[in-house]
């Protein structure tokens, strides 16, 4: 099966223990898509295709001899190059980490080989997770860009070059990619996933999560990924769920539709499929209200860049600004921003982020999710990332979010919509967002992956 993968990862579960399947066919219709498409889209730093294959290998032994580990057993995934992997670089997007090898796992990365994935390779990043575009292009159109910074993890989802893949958001980096790329995306509550091994942004609002073609797989991932860490600081002990065993919500939810700066700073096309989108929910059944964001949402853009600033600026200390001119330009605007921002500016802004915090908390509690576009436009050209302020928000206040594609503009590219949830509600905000995915239907996949029919 060269060119064929299952639609999700509980689907090549079952073919997999039924010996319909194997790891080691999953592994190579991935490599066979990397060898493909990889040239024009970019998304890999690096690929072990010989190590993959032999993971497999051995994968398969032991379903053959024992059954599954996990539903992941088996699967192929991507590592975003910020995270480090036993014996690989971790290069961050940035000549800065030239010659880093990473000693040991991140335990992010232990879980998932714990749990049986294989791990194929390193998705590209921006640099240092920021807002430097770049090589990575689109699949759905190769004059855009697929954001930042998870842009290589959402770019190899879309395409089928892995069936899911970590990736990280401190602004939107996980949902604007999986929004721009039309695949799903779950940025957990922060705290639920170790930051341990992972190159960080800015750790006040660091979120590691999955990037997948769908909300059942997201659930899969969260589950094998989360996990309390006594070495990370910033882990919270609280019990990791099956998120997957909860997702046949039958109930319509009740969702609350974030108007305001959510409406009016969305384009037209946005706007559009959004409201499509939103009258199929009500049509199976769900209760939408409409309302706006808390009042200390007028704050939420300037302190959120003023705590990134500070905090990028702190891991940066030793080469900044002594090595700028190895610092891409945005990210280097930031941490210049940041050099002359005052202490009392930023224990200002750590204030406010607590004040929205339990704000937004308790407007998520009337609701079973607060529900948003996931973008401001469909994706933009590659000179930039795109607009990260329909996502900051909810990384400024640590909250879970899940994104999904719900259709495409007449542009061509694919639409999100972004749903949010209380703190440590993964598991009900991963059913209603399996529910609405469902009701909505989304079937479109990027023009490229035609050419694996042919």
């Amino acid at each position: 099966m060269p060119n064929e993968l299952p639609a999700s990862i509980r689907e090549a579960g079952d073919l997999l223990r039924a010996g319909r399947l194997t790891s080691l066919d999953l592994v190579e219709a991935c490599l066979a898509r990397i060898e493909r498409f990889d040239a024009r889209v970019r998304a890999w730093v690096m690929v072990d295709a010989d190590g993959a294959r032999a993971q497999a290998r051995r994968l398969d032994d032991e379903l053959h001899k024992g059954g599954p580990r996990h539903p992941l057993h088996g699967i192929p995934i991507g590592i975003k190059d910020i995270i480090d992997v036993e014996g690989w670089p971790t290069l961050a997007g940035s000549r800065l980490r030239a010659g880093h090898v990473a000693r040991q796992d991140a335990p992010i990365v232990r879980r998932l080989r714990a749990a049986g994935a294989v791990i194929l390779g390193k998705t590209v990043t921006t640099e240092f997770a920021s807002f430097d575009p770049p090589p990575t292009r689109n699949p759905w159109n190769l004059e855009r860009t697929p954001a930042g910074s998870s842009s290589g993890s959402a770019a190899a989802v879309a395409l089928g070059m892995c069936m899911a893949a970590v990736g990280s958001q401190t602004g939107g980096s996980i949902t604007r990619p999986a929004g721009y790329c039309g695949v799903a995306g779950c940025k957990p509550t922060y705290g639920l996933v170790s930051l341990s091994g992972i190159v960080s942004l800015a750790y006040h609002m660091d979120h590691p999560g999955p990037i997948a073609p769908r909300v059942s797989d997201l659930a899969i991932m969260l589950a094998s990924m989360a996990g309390y860490e006594p070495l990370d600081p910033f882990s919270v002990d609280v019990p990791v769920p099956d998120y997957a065993a909860g997702l046949e919500r039958a109930a319509p939810p009740r969702l609350g539709l974030m108007t305001g700066f959510f409406r009016d700073a969305a384009s037209d096309e946005v706007r559009a499929v959004v409201a499509a989108s939103i009258e199929r929910l009500r049509a199976a059944g769900a209760t939408v209200e409409e309302m706006p964001p808390p009042a200390s949402f007028a704050d939420v853009i300037v302190n959120h860049r003023r705590i990134m600033g500070i905090e990028a600026a702190e891991y940066h200390r030793a080469n900044f600004p002594a090595r700028r001119s190895e610092y891409g330009p945005q990210l280097a605007s930031l941490l210049d921003e940041a050099l002359a921002t005052s202490v009392l500016d930023y224990a200002a802004a750590l204030k406010h982020k607590e004040q929205f915090t339990r704000d937004l908390e308790a407007l998520a509690g009337r609701y079973d999710a607060l529900v948003t576009p996931a973008t401001t436009t469909t994706a933009p050209t590659p000179e930039t990332t795109g607009d990260p302020r329909f996502n900051a928000p909810f990384s400024y206040a640590n909250c879970p979010t899940v994104c999904f594609p719900c259709g495409v503009a007449r542009d061509g590219l694919p639409v999100g919509l972004q749903l949010i949830g209380r703190h440590w509600g993964e598991g009900p905000l991963l059913a209603v967002s399996a529910w609405c995915e469902r009701a909505i239907g989304f079937a479109a996949r990027p023009p490229l992956v035609a050419e694996c029919d042919t």
